[in-house]
């Protein structure tokens, strides 16, 4: 294949703007190069087929604070980034008047593979399907009464509301932890 005519007709040039030209050339192959190398096929070690997923929210917390909370199935470690078979959902923890309300996307999963386990400070989400695998456990807020649960599950997304105990059920102060 021959150059392009701009090519062929700068070369004989002098003028400044020729050799600027020239670091654009440079840059061009550079990026050329990276990219045909993001999209080599992995051999070895590296070749999997597991998909790496990894993402944060950033909500603004109960002292006005931002709350930064990681999910998805990459993990750090002492040897550096680990993947996991399972993945963290994204999982939001409100706080209504009478309800504590945990909802996860779950996306890909049936309902019947969804198992939910509470105590009164913790709901443990996970998913073992074929396709997908999740687990999350969630420290709550506050005590919660885990006979209470009711969950629902549509379009990916699970909702979970528990009832918190009432002032006078608690025994000693009431502390919040952030």
């Amino acid at each position: 294949m021959s150059e392009p005519w701009w090519r062929r007709r700068r070369k004989g040039g002098s003028h400044p703007w020729f050799y600027i030209s020239d670091e654009f050339d440079r840059l061009e192959d550079m990026i050329d190069r990276m990219m045909n190398k993001a999209f080599e096929t992995p051999t070895g070690k590296a070749q999997t087929h597991r998909p790496y997923i990894y993402g944060f929210s950033i909500s603004v917390g109960r002292n006005g604070k931002p709350v930064i909370r990681e999910f998805g199935n990459v993990q750090k470690s002492r040897f550096g980034p680990q993947i996991r078979e399972e993945r963290e959902p994204l999982i939001d923890v409100l706080e209504e008047n009478e309800d504590v309300v945990i909802v996860a996307e779950l996306p890909g999963v049936e309902r019947n593979d969804i198992q939910l386990h509470t105590t009164e400070k913790q709901l443990t989400v996970s998913v073992d399907a074929l396709t997908r695998k999740y687990h999350r456990e969630v420290p709550l807020p506050v005590r919660v009464d885990s006979k209470s649960a009711q969950a629902s599950y549509k379009n990916g997304v699970l909702e979970v509301r528990l009832k918190r105990f009432g002032e006078k059920q608690f025994k000693g102060k009431k502390i919040f932890v952030e």
